[in-house]
């Protein structure tokens, strides 16, 4: 295996302790709040680090940068005091996320065991507290089995597949909360109300911010009813937020809402997919969330702001989020800044190139019956990791779509999964099958189109290209291995590579708008270890197109009504 060079992000450079010190939840924040990222004692089987927490130890910027396997054990310890007058209630430890089984201890007693690489999860540890603390987590990975959602993550890296991470990789901290307190918030959306569904109170008052004047809403029954007068729409070009408090008894929380509308209409003879009653063209680059130095965790939460940027100068409006769950940040960032995501779920289940993109790739990407036959464990696991992600996930109006399966990797009962889906969240789009091996529920007909001439013929459903383009072009210097490059095209010179992308969009994204095209999604926004097929390079630090030719060629791809 070729060696991966670490190539350090601008913020990487000039790390410091307290880069991941800022409040990790956004959608509801409190007053209470004690980081416990920084430096910790790892142990890794018999031999003990330094390590900096939340970066994975595989990270250059962890200190470690060590590939872990299925069998080792990861054994993370803290020592931290409370300050006086933290504590005033109950105290709740947070974690991020842990890749992938997680057994908590606090003083030596256990809080609990956690499986899953991608979720929030939390314990009540007030009968544990004490003025001098040791926090240990132990934590195994167990990627080969294939068992839990993994991702794009694999012990022998190399083209499409990419240096895996295990342990905590997202941040952990506390809060003190009252007896009674709000533990969660599930926010339904229209086009001028908000119904707030509050987890752990009955009653209280929302106060709503608006441009006029602050309006009270009483918390009844747990739920709040907001009427906006002389709403505002949320979209990329006006990501207007809406921000509240609400109080119950001795808690106060903040939070926000967007009104936005999803739907799918007929234009003259198409289906389109509509954002807040107009057709709209969603303009999307591949997002997967992969950072040279820290690799699942960048050097600072100011990196998902910089990519955003990044993109909407470039005219680009959507994001797919692709096979990864990211910390509330960035989708807050997204909420925040005017960026569209389609949401992946995140795969499990043993990949196979000749079955997962050989055969469909030359043969047929309908689903072949011998397909189906995924093991009770891999669906159960995959079914547990949808239905954390939407519940994780489900008050960020960024999020407009949900992908449950790509390209057949991981696949069963898509139909079955598409009706779960749909139970639990009916105000987003589902892709249920993107690229391939098609089932017969979706609300998009989805395409994957990188070897040949985009041509699209007319559904009756809307389309998306979910996948195109990959062109390759590797720049000296920042690129992670100069000895081996993957993509689908590849190109030495930057200016060739530019009037190939430009023309791609000319000649054949444009031209099939008028067919029911709806939404293209360009692979990709950065490089990604072997892969140099991104926008940007794999440390951030060049664009390789000009963003004016790129916003200008974006105009072109406004849907007429």
């Amino acid at each position: 295996m070729n060696k991966i060079t670490h190539l350090l992000t601008a913020y990487g450079e000039n790390l410091t302790a307290k880069e991941y010190d800022i409040y990790p939840r956004p959608s509801l924040v409190r007053d209470s709040f004690f980081s416990l990222n920084g430096e910790w004692e790892l142990r890794i089987n018999d031999k003990k680090y330094n390590i900096r927490v939340p970066y994975p130890p595989e990270s250059i910027l962890s200190g470690v940068g060590r590939i872990t396997s299925d069998k080792d054990v990861l054994v993370y310890k803290k020592i931290f005091s409370l300050y006086d007058g933290f504590i005033r209630g109950r105290v709740i430890l947070h974690f991020g996320a842990i890749d992938s089984i997680s057994s908590v201890y606090l003083n030596g007693k256990p809080l609990g065991v956690h499986t899953g690489g991608y979720d929030h999860f939390s314990f009540d540890i007030t009968d544990y507290i004490s003025k001098e603390n040791t926090l240990t987590v132990e934590v195994r990975d167990e990627l080969g089995k294939a068992v839990a959602p993994y991702g794009k993550q694999k012990y022998k890296r190399g083209g499409m597949w990419y240096t895996p991470v295990s342990g905590i990789w997202q941040g952990v901290w506390l809060e003190s909360v009252p007896n009674e307190y709000i533990k969660s918030l599930k926010i339904d959306t229209g086009c001028d109300f908000a119904n707030i569904y509050f987890e752990g109170v009955d009653s209280g008052v929302v106060t709503v911010k608006t441009q006029a004047k602050d309006t009270l809403f009483p918390i009844e029954n747990g739920v709040s009813r907001i009427k906006i007068d002389e709403p505002v729409l949320w979209s990329p070009e006006n990501p207007y937020l809406y921000y509240f408090t609400a109080e119950s008894g001795k808690d106060k929380i903040s939070s926000y809402f967007a009104l936005r509308l999803l739907e799918i209409k007929e234009i003259y003879g198409v289906k389109r997919l509509c954002l807040n009653g107009k057709p709209y063209f969603f303009n999307a680059v591949l997002d997967q969330g992969y950072f040279s130095d820290g690799i699942y965790t960048p050097a600072s939460s100011k990196e998902y702001e910089n990519d955003i940027l990044a993109m909407k100068r470039l005219g680009f409006n959507t994001l797919r989020k692709h096979i990864k769950v990211e910390p509330d940040e960035f989708y807050y960032q997204c909420d925040k800044l005017g960026m569209i995501v389609f949401q992946d779920f995140v795969n499990n289940g043993k990949y196979s190139f000749l079955r997962d993109t050989a055969l469909p790739t030359v043969i047929t990407k309908r689903f072949p019956l011998w397909f189906n036959g995924r093991s009770r464990m891999q669906r159960e696991a995959f079914v547990r990791s949808m239905e954390s992600a939407l519940k994780q996930l489900y008050n960020h109006p960024c999020i407009c779509l949900w992908t449950i399966f790509n390209e057949g990797w991981g696949q069963f009962d898509s139909d079955k999964m598409y009706l779960k889906l749909k139970e639990l969240d009916q105000s987003r789009f589902i892709d249920t099958t993107s690229g391939w091996f098609k089932g017969k529920l979706s609300d998009v007909e989805s395409e994957h189109v990188y070897f040949k001439a985009v041509k699209l013929k007319k559904s009756n459903k809307p389309i998306l290209l979910s996948e195109f383009g990959g062109y390759s072009y590797k720049i000296d210097g920042h690129c992670a291995n100069d000895k081996k490059t993957y993509g689908y095209k590849k190109f030495s010179d930057g200016k060739d590579f530019e009037n190939a992308l430009f023309s791609l969009y000319e000649n054949e994204i444009i031209p099939n708008i008028k067919n029911g095209l709806c939404g293209a999604v360009y692979t990709q926004l950065s490089d990604v270890e072997d892969e140099t097929n991104g926008l940007l390079t794999y440390d951030r630090k060049i664009c390789k197109v000009s963003p004016e030719k790129m916003r200008e060629m974006s105009k072109k791809l406004i849907i007429e009504q």
